[in-house]
């Protein structure tokens, strides 16, 4: 029986077998301590030589070691006893390549060591020294370095806590099959992006009072989260549920294995991207790409209980009101000043929108980072993640509150996302919304749509850029770098009806080839250019190779398309239809249309209303 079947079975909570060692740092399983054993005298030990010498049958006076140490009241270790020195036990510290005391070369036949006075401790085996204990890093401090500042940190970071219950979790994560709208696995070496997404599912206990109790579950929160590939920054951008996009066409796969293409609509609330028409989470995934340009590597999904029980696991959050609230609608009854929040309180003060501001789904937003900035700050705390009990329930609370893609659907999985997650100092993580203008189509504002400055937010993300200031030695290799790009656009340019261009796609949206060769031959005056069809292979980044002889070619059509530095790439010209030798220019999936620049900021915007995850703010 395991740790955990043999504390169930004694009734003993499973999180109470693990005890902080102050010594170590570690945490140490600690079970019904066994009948105390004697030690075997010398003498017997020599017996046994003798008795091995003389053939003595097994279970015979001074017989094998292993018969020795079963004494009554304690099970032998490594007969699968749940003992200290059992091996495959899931205690920290003691994997399955722990070495057994009586193992290895030197062990065999047992001989008289040299006599002692009593008392005296005894001496190692001749050729054998005394084992010197390894010190390893302590896994309260590992724990509590994996949390982060968003709900997707206070779920990656309880995934983590509770690995040492592995297999049980993982029976507790739903997944949903997004085909290829995200990412199929997950490196420890990129940035990546994971959307997170609370719906208003009114499902689980109490959350049928709430309006709209037939509601499919909408996209009503939506945050994107984007880690840095150095891991010295992260921003969550939320998206209102309210803005106006158009959401594309979405495979999805049916309970029976079939796919089904919903089809798209244009110009339609964000929050519909979800549940509508059976759309599910991998539709949320391509409306974003879709509006923003960038790549959802995966998506993490709670409802109205997530909130409730991972805020009552956590012991409550704090909260800081500027003024009173009472909210018939969302419930929530509170008056001005600090409170601590959970269960069915929380969850009516990240759904209130008649509370704050002036009473907009914009004013929620800002409420809900608040809210989720003070519970990366309890996660962070130490208080939760030095108690092991806490650990054990935060943990059962978030694995059954989740949903995620089939990319990152094990807990192994969310504990490496949750490692390189709490490399990021939360002063370097910004909370901001996409910025937004009034919807212009209408007489009585409702929606919302991207605004002027929206672009650069998307760009800045896109191309890993910080909205916060980053320690100098990072920067100043990011520096470098851009200063070595730059230096590629430097010098003479030929003249626009100079350039000879062979035009690929690359991965670009259907029809970009030729679509750039009509701007640039019409509007441009680069009349040597030629559509060349699809690449032989997907870019992710729009390239332009040249051969040594054509850089003045190349920094000419650089400078005319707006691209970077980095997308100069020294190789060797290629045989236009012409039989002249030409630049080559492959549309990768980062084009954005002919005209558009691609040149990446080198600074990211500010914007209106943005903190950072170590700022305590009151909601008002």
């Amino acid at each position: 029986m395991d740790a955990q079947g043999r504390g169930r079975a004694e009734n003993i909570d499973p999180a109470d077998q693990w005890v902080l060692n102050p010594d170590t740092g570690e945490y140490e399983l600690r079970l019904t301590p066994s009948a105390p054993q004697s030690a075997v005298p010398g003498p017997r030990r020599a017996a046994k030589a003798a008795s091995r010498a003389a053939g003595a049958p097994s279970g015979a006076a001074g017989g094998s070691s292993r018969a020795r140490t079963a004494a009554p009241g304690r099970e032998t270790p490594g007969r699968g006893a749940p003992g200290r020195g059992a091996p495959g036990r899931g205690a920290p510290g003691r994997g399955p390549d722990h070495e057994a005391p009586d193992s290895g070369p030197d062990s065999g036949p047992d001989v008289p060591g040299p006599r002692r006075r009593r008392g005296a401790p005894a001496e190692p085996p001749p050729g054998r020294r005394g084992r010197r204990p390894v010190k390893k890093k302590s896994k309260a401090k590992k724990v509590l370095a994996w949390t982060g500042g968003t709900m997707a940190f206070v779920v990656l970071a309880v995934g983590t806590a509770g690995w040492l219950y592995l297999k049980h979790l993982e029976g507790n994560i739903n997944s949903t099959d997004v085909g290829d709208a995200g990412s199929k696995g997950f490196s420890k070496d990129e940035a990546f992006n994971i959307l997170l997404i609370g719906t208003d599912k009114r499902t689980g206990a109490g959350n049928e009072g709430y309006g709209d109790k037939g509601s499919v579950g909408h996209a009503d929160t939506n945050i994107l989260l984007h880690v840095a590939k150095d891991r010295t920054n992260a921003t969550a951008m939320s998206i209102p549920r309210d803005l106006i996009v158009d959401v594309p066409d979405c495979p999805t796969k049916q309970d029976d294995g079939t796919e089904k293409v919903v089809p798209g609509t244009d110009g339609v609330r964000f929050n519909t991207s979800l549940g509508q028409d059976g759309r599910n989470a991998g539709c949320t995934m391509r409306t974003v790409e879709e509006l923003t340009g960038i790549h959802v590597d995966h998506f993490m999904m709670a409802d109205f209980n997530a909130v409730k029980t991972l805020t009552t696991a956590v012991g409550g959050v704090d909260v800081c009101l500027a003024h009173a609230v009472n909210d018939d609608k969302s419930k929530l009854n509170l008056s001005a000043g600090p409170h601590k929040l959970q269960g069915e309180e929380a969850l009516a003060f990240v759904r209130t929108r008649h509370g704050f501001g002036n009473e907009s789904d914009l004013d929620r937003i800002k409420v809900q980072q608040q809210f989720l900035s003070s519970l990366m700050r309890k996660m962070s705390s130490g208080d939760t993640l030095t108690n092991p009990k806490k650990l054990y329930k935060l943990a059962e609370a978030a694995t059954k509150a989740l949903t995620v893609d089939t990319g990152i659907d094990d807990v192994g999985t969310l504990k490496d996302v949750a490692l390189e997650l709490k490399k990021v100092p939360t002063k370097n993580i910004t909370f901001l919304t996409v910025p937004v203008v009034d919807n212009p189509a209408e007489k009585v504002h409702a929606t919302v749509v991207p605004g002027p400055a929206a672009p650069q937010v998307f760009d800045a993300i896109k191309n890993d850029v910080s909205f916060t200031e980053v320690k100098k030695k990072e920067q100043a290799s990011k520096d470098a770098a851009a200063a070595a790009d730059a230096a590629k656009l430097k010098g003479t340019q030929s003249e626009a009806s100079e350039v000879r261009v062979r035009i690929l796609n690359g991965g670009a949206a259907r029809g970009s080839a030729q679509k750039t060769l009509e701007w640039l031959q019409n509007e441009e005056g680069v009349t040597k250019s030629e559509n060349a069809g699809n690449a032989g292979t997907s870019l992710s980044r729009t390239t332009l190779e040249y051969a040594p002889d054509q850089a003045d070619q190349a920094r000419k059509l650089a400078a005319i398309m707006g691209l970077p530095g980095s997308a100069l790439k020294p190789g060797k010209s290629v045989i236009n239809t012409q039989g002249l030798p030409a630049i080559t220019l492959t549309l990768g999936k980062d084009f954005k249309g002919a005209g558009v620049s691609l040149t990446a900021p080198v600074k990211a915007p500010e914007v209106q209303g943005q903190s950072t995850a170590d700022k305590v703010e009151c909601a008002k």
